[in-house]
C-alpha cells in the first residue's frame, strides 16, 4: 500500500513538472532558477535554456554555505540561507532578474524559503 501512494506522488510531482516546464523557459537576460529539494539537502541552478547551460549552482553541501552555516540551523532555515548565496553569486555575475522554476514541488517550505532568501539577497522574479 504504502509503495503505491510514493509512485503515486512521483508520477503527481511529474506531472506538475511538465505543466511547469511548458511555461517557464530561461534566457542570457533573464535565466531561470531550478530548484531540486532532497530529503536532506536543497539544491538550486541557474540556467540558461538557449545554451542548455548552467551559469551558477548554489545548495546546501557548497563550502560557502558550510562557512556561514551555524549550529542548529532547520531546514527552512538553511534553505533560505542557500538562497541568498544564490543571489550573491547572481549578482557578481551581473544577473538582476529571474524565472522560478519550482521543479514540480509545491510552493511551500523549503522552496519558499529558498525563494524568499533570493528575493531578499537581491533578485527580482
Amino acid at each position: 500500500m504504502l509503495r503505491k501512494n510514493v509512485e503515486k506522488n512521483k508520477l503527481l510531482r511529474f506531472r506538475r513538472k511538465i505543466s511547469i516546464r511548458k511555461k517557464l523557459f530561461g534566457t542570457a537576460q533573464v535565466p531561470r532558477i531550478s530548484v531540486y529539494r532532497s530529503l536532506k539537502h536543497i539544491y538550486a541552478q541557474v540556467i540558461n535554456d538557449t545554451n542548455s547551460h548552467t551559469l551558477i549552482s548554489a545548495s546546501t553541501l557548497d563550502p560557502e554555505f558550510a562557512a556561514q552555516k551555524k549550529e542548529g540551523l532547520k531546514r527552512i532555515e538553511e534553505a533560505f540561507l542557500v538562497g541568498k548565496i544564490l543571489a550573491k553569486k547572481c549578482l557578481e555575475n551581473k544577473i538582476n532578474s529571474v524565472c522560478f522554476d519550482r521543479n514540480g514541488f509545491k510552493y511551500h517550505g523549503r522552496v519558499k524559503a529558498l525563494a524568499e532568501g533570493t528575493r531578499k539577497g537581491g533578485l527580482k522574479f
